[in-house]
């Protein structure tokens, strides 16, 4: 439930039953006073939607105003490109009228125009073998009940698919060229095109590949699993920017030549992309360590003489269920933009309860000094997340990226009572079969004290797996749930109170469920719901 101060209570449309805030126009005029947000990056095919979390600071903001209200949609009448299991993200093209999705059986490039959402050519991606739609939703239409179903339809119907195949496509990007990059689970880049640029439905084409294994160590990392690549994204200067489980490289976007390469300690594992700034500055994390790397002059650089740093971070234990490793479960992400602003990344740690942390990604200001119980004075602060519950199960952790808006930062709790070790199944029963995990913070950042406060929490709401962004055309934050009376849903809460302000009911439909993709909407108001089965088109703009 929402803490800390009086709040309006919520209509009858609302899943809530209680809540307070301690949300004011001070806090308001910290959130304006944040500059406004990344640079566009030219080399992208567009500003929002181009990289996995929306734009290059990996804020997970967006700028369509979604409705208010409430909203029954049955996932089955809306036009969808099947496609899956898991479909992380629908990338921008160059054109505003056709979009990229990115799924784990390959590219899909799909019809947005005039309330559109239709397939027009697609490619399996090499290496991976397509689940065809008939036996995809023979799998979705089941209910399921226990664990040992899912793991048998799984088994029969997909062909004994594992947790290993959500690592296809999960980091995607597309740029100026409207070529999308695509990442397999076999640590391959491969760069799709469309055959003609005039005509989509001429096809898709492969235009480059390349194989990273032979650059790969041989060693097994902290997951246990061999290395592999965990990202890809661009400079501002058009270099492709290529992470893997310990190395990051920087080559040219065609994956000719020989790419630099800076390499992080053998007892460490990266498992989420990285941010990357206009002038240079890569930000990545390991299960135990942030850096900054920088990119200058034609040199990738760790030197602190170029602006680089290190700095060690909070770790536990790994949890039961959806969270990959025992380190940050986020990709970092950029706050603060131009003068006098604090410029901070961000990252939610690996403690078993975990924190928010914010690292100063520049300059250390004058003075400043190392605060109590952390690792490090580039920590800017860290604050304990609580994600409103009462009573604090063994985790309070996160495999979502921090959601940014101006000093604003949202986090969610998905980690629920069960776990499989296999990723697929724990993504399937977490809500159907397994009391799915509840809680959610949002904070902001105070400049002038350096230091968090507690906007509010939601310790009542769920968030499953689904990446939650931001409407900041509207002031919403998005997260994906499931309840036994309501089934899947798409919970909106106001960004600057924590009420819940929007909900889109699917229903006890599978489509419902958003595993580990990304809550999207388009520029009229309708969401873009990422589903597990392939993404489709909710219809609910006004």
């Amino acid at each position: 439930m929402l803490t800390a101060g009086a709040l309006t209570a919520c209509s009858s449309n609302d899943s809530s039953d209680s809540g307070s805030t301690s949300t004011s126009a001070a806090v308001a005029a910290a959130a304006s006073s944040a500059g406004s947000g990344p640079a566009r990056n030219p080399f992208l095919s567009a500003e929002k939607f181009a990289v996995t979390h929306i734009d290059p600071a990996q804020s997970d903001s967006f700028p369509a105003a979604v409705p208010r209200g409430t909203f029954h949609i049955d996932p089955a009448q809306m036009p969808r490109v099947p496609g899956g299991p898991v479909n992380i993200m629908t990338l921008a093209s160059t054109s505003p009228d056709y979009m990229w999705v990115s799924s784990t059986s390959g590219p899909r490039y799909v019809d947005v125009a005039d309330g559109e959402f239709k397939e027009v050519a697609s490619m399996d991606a090499p290496g991976i073998a397509p689940i065809p739609t008939p036996q995809l939703d023979q799998v979705l239409n089941q209910q399921f009940t226990d664990t040992a179903q899912i793991e048998g339809a799984i088994a029969q119907g997909w062909g004994g698919a594992n947790w290993q195949r959500i690592a296809n496509g999960v980091y995607a990007m597309v740029d100026k060229d409207n070529h999308f990059y695509f990442i397999n689970q076999s640590a391959e880049l491969i760069v799709f095109a469309l055959k003609n640029n005039d005509k989509p439905e001429d096809g898709i084409e492969i235009i480059a590949q390349r194989d990273f294994k032979p650059m790969l160590s041989n060693a097994m990392t902290t997951l246990g699993i061999p290395e592999t690549i965990v990202g890809a994204d661009m400079t501002y200067d058009g270099h492709l920017v290529v992470l893997a489980s310990r190395e990051l490289y920087v080559m040219n976007r065609d994956l000719t030549g020989d790419p630099q390469v800076v390499r992080t300690g053998d007892d460490e594992t990266i498992s989420n992309s990285m941010a990357i700034d206009a002038d240079g500055g890569i930000y990545f994390a390991s299960d135990k360590v942030m850096r900054k790397a920088v990119w200058k002059n034609g040199k990738l650089s760790t030197d602190v003489a170029d602006g680089a740093w290190s700095s060690p971070y909070d770790f536990g234990r790994q949890p039961p269920a959806v969270k990959f490793g025992i380190g940050t479960g986020s990709t970092p992400t950029l706050m603060g933009y131009g003068k006098d602003t604090d410029e901070l990344v961000v990252i939610t740690d690996g403690s078993d309860h975990m924190k928010l942390v914010a690292f100063w990604r520049n300059g250390i200001p004058d003075g400043f000094q190392q605060k109590p119980n952390t690792k490090s004075n580039r920590i800017a602060d860290q604050i304990q997340v609580t994600a409103g519950l009462q009573n604090p199960p063994e985790f309070i952790q996160s495999e979502q990226s921090v959601v940014v808006n101006g000093y604003g930062a949202f986090v969610v709790q998905n980690i629920g009572a069960g776990g499989s070790p296999d990723r697929l199944v724990d993504v399937l029963a977490n809500g159907p079969v397994a009391e799915p995990p509840h809680g959610m913070q949002r904070f902001e950042w105070d400049p002038k004290a350096h230091q968090w406060n507690s906007a509010w929490t939601r310790g009542d709401v769920v968030s499953t797996s689904m990446v939650p962004a931001v409407s900041a055309g509207e002031g919403i934050v998005f997260v994906n749930g499931y309840s036994k009376a309501d089934g899947w849903e798409v919970t909106g809460l106001d960004w600057k109170t924590g009420e819940t302000v929007h909900r889109t009911i699917f229903g006890q439909s599978n489509l419902g469920n958003g595993a580990y993709a990304i809550v999207e909407a388009f520029p009229n108001g309708d969401l873009l719901f990422n589903s597990i089965g392939g993404p489709f088109r909710a219809k609910i703009a006004k």
